[in-house]
C-alpha cells in the first residue's frame, strides 16, 4: 500500500512539472504568430539551402558575370516577394561552399522551384543542397532593418 502511495506522489509530481513546462507565454500574440504561420512554438520550417560551386566551368566571363548579375537581382525578387529570408556568402573553405539561403517555402518542391529561378544555379555555376530546418517563425523580421543599415547595394 506505501508503494502505491509513493507511485501516485511521484505521478502528481511529474505531471506538475509538465503543466509548468507547458505554460502559456503572457506575451504571445496571436495575430502576429498567425501571420508568420508559426506553430505553438513560435518556430516553422524553412528550407537551408547550401550553394557550392557548380559544375560549369566553361561560361566566358562575360556570361558568368551577367549569370551571377541575375543571381543577385533574383536574390533580391526572392526577398522582396517574401521568400528569400537569408542570403550571404561564405569565407574561402575547402569545401567549395559558396553562401547560404534560408528560404520560406511551404515545401521542398516549392523551395527548389524557387531555386530554379536563379540564373547561375540553372546554368550550373552554382549547385545546391537543400534541407529542411526548424527555426523561429520570426526570422524574417529582420529584413525590414537591413534597408537601414546598408549605406551601399550589393
Amino acid at each position: 500500500m506505501y508503494r502505491k502511495h509513493i507511485v501516485i506522489a511521484g505521478l502528481l509530481f511529474l505531471s506538475g512539472f509538465s503543466a509548468l513546462a507547458q505554460a502559456d507565454n503572457p506575451k504571445y500574440d496571436k495575430k502576429l504568430a498567425d501571420s508568420l504561420q508559426s506553430d505553438d512554438y513560435g518556430m516553422k520550417i524553412y528550407y537551408l539551402v547550401i550553394l557550392k560551386t557548380g559544375t560549369n566551368t566553361t561560361e566566358s566571363k562575360a556570361k558568368t558575370d551577367s549569370l551571377f548579375s541575375g543571381h543577385m537581382g533574383n536574390i533580391g525578387r526572392l526577398v522582396s516577394a517574401g521568400k528569400l529570408v537569408v542570403a550571404g556568402p561564405f569565407q574561402k573553405n575547402d569545401k567549395s561552399y559558396r553562401g547560404i539561403f534560408i528560404l520560406n517555402a511551404a515545401s521542398s518542391t516549392e523551395a527548389k522551384a524557387l531555386l530554379e529561378t536563379d540564373p547561375a544555379i540553372k546554368h550550373k555555376l552554382l549547385e545546391a543542397e537543400v534541407y529542411g530546418w526548424y527555426g523561429s517563425a520570426a526570422l524574417p523580421m529582420y529584413l525590414p532593418y537591413h534597408d537601414k543599415l546598408e549605406k551601399k547595394k550589393m
